[in-house]
């Protein structure tokens, strides 16, 4: 994802030479908080809460990592019982 092309389809493209400078890429944008966005240069409240809201949608569409995903559990070895 391109985070500049991110910022202009939300209106706030003025954000994406800090976002640059600052490193921001796909992988990290979706771990950003409102410090890390007044840090960046974000005083407006409401362009905070619009991306803070547009992060919220990207973590939900962020697929886990592999560590974080149960591994499905193997059946139990039962001794088998002679007759």
């Amino acid at each position: 994802m391109d985070v500049a092309e991110w910022l202009r389809g939300l209106g706030l493209e003025q954000y994406a030479p800090a976002f640059a400078a600052n490193d921001i890429d796909a992988g990290v944008l979706p771990e950003l908080m409102a410090d890390d966005l007044v840090g960046l240069g974000v005083t407006s409240i409401g362009h905070r809460r619009k991306l803070l809201a547009a992060i919220t949608v990207l973590r939900s569409d962020t697929p886990r990592a592999a560590a974080e995903v149960p591994l499905p559990s193997r059946p139990s070895a039962r001794p088998s019982v002679a007759s």
